[in-house]
């Protein structure tokens, strides 16, 4: 029997979770008898009683797992995590918030059971979000798409279907700067699309703040494009162009036409100006130095708690379960596994 494996980042979800095992039962029941569902929640260094209320209340039926990292190590971490660990033929990230349907799973399965490599849960419309979030929203995609030559499809997120193939090629990206709908679309394979309305979240708040979002496009731009640095070059360019320009214009009426022209206000202004912008210059370059100190680090992505006794995933299996759970032990993740296989 053929496993589906969901992937659930969890950071501080304990009003989301009885009503998430409500759907993971459902889902269960309706893949029976020919599919065998997994659950990998990977808790992010809940703060509340997140990770209490997952080993009490784990749905019968649905083959679980509880990944718990030491501390925060923030989504795109949490969801390699979860990467890692799973073990289904296809693996889909969902979030605990049930905004992505679960239930559209069943039509994502049907998409990959025809070929499809990759299933892309694109939104339809951003009713949910607020003004504010839909429009800085469609200008990422834009300012994304322009500068990278790696596009990303909009209004997809981390919620879609991935064959084992390309769970194993996303296991050999390492990368400690993290951006994985870049890293998604990086490792290509076969994609199609399946549309859907995005629902309220079912309890709880959201956990991205405007200050988070804003950092995650920019690790987004600088992950995947290096246009930022020419842009500068070519600015510098035109600056030095400008400023030819400017003093011949003066060097003319001084030695043809023998005025003096003077010029303290516009000089100043020059001066902040160019200073300004050698200060923004410095600032798109310190980014890029930033990123390259944290990888040369090359400290692991995560680190994981030692289990807890949970029942096993697998209760027929105990021998591979050991396997797994001696192997979370490790500060680092498994190493990644490389196949041939298409999906089927």
């Amino acid at each position: 029997m053929k496993i589906i494996s969901l992937v659930i980042p969890i950071f501080n979800e304990a009003a989301a979770i009885p009503a998430l095992f409500k759907y993971l039962k459902e889902l269960s029941l309706q893949l029976v008898p020919k599919y065998r569902l997994e659950a990998v929640f990977v808790d992010d260094g809940s703060s509340d009683r997140s990770v209490e209320l997952l080993y009490r209340y784990l749905p019968d039926g649905v083959c679980c797992r509880v990944v718990e990292l030491s501390r925060n190590f923030g989504k795109e971490a949490a969801l390699t995590a979860g990467l890692d660990h799973a073990t289904g033929d296809a693996v889909i990230p969902i979030d605990a918030d049930l905004q992505d349907p679960p239930l559209l799973v069943l039509k994502m399965i049907q998409a990959w059971e025809k070929g499809a490599e990759v299933v892309l849960a694109k939104r339809a419309r951003r009713s949910t979000d607020s003004y504010l979030k839909r429009e800085s929203a469609n200008w990422f995609y834009k300012v994304h798409n322009l500068l990278s030559s790696q596009k990303i499809p909009e209004n997809v997120g981390d919620f879609r279907l991935m064959d084992r193939v390309v769970v194993d090629a996303l296991q050999s990206v390492r990368e400690r700067n993290r951006f994985m709908k870049g890293i998604f679309s990086w490792v290509g394979f076969r994609s199609v699309t399946v549309d859907y309305e995005r629902a309220e979240r079912s309890a709880g708040t959201t956990k991205f703040s405007g200050w988070k979002l804003w950092n995650l496009a920019l690790e987004g731009l600088t992950s995947f494009s290096t246009v930022p640095l020419r842009l500068w070059t070519y600015l510098g360019l035109l600056g030095a162009l400008a400023a030819l320009i400017v003093a011949a214009d003066i060097v003319i009426k001084f030695v043809f036409h023998g005025a003096d022209v003077p010029g303290y206000s516009s000089l100043m202004v020059a001066i902040v100006f160019f200073g300004s912008a050698q200060f923004i210059s410095l600032g798109v370059i310190g980014e890029y130095l930033g990123r390259l100190y944290i990888e040369s680090k090359q400290r692991p992505l995560y680190v994981v708690r030692p289990p807890r006794q949970q029942p096993s995933p697998y209760p027929a299996e105990e021998s591979a379960t050991s396997a797994t759970d001696t192997e979370a032990l490790t500060a680092f993740p498994p190493e990644p596994r490389f196949t041939t296989r298409r999906s089927t």
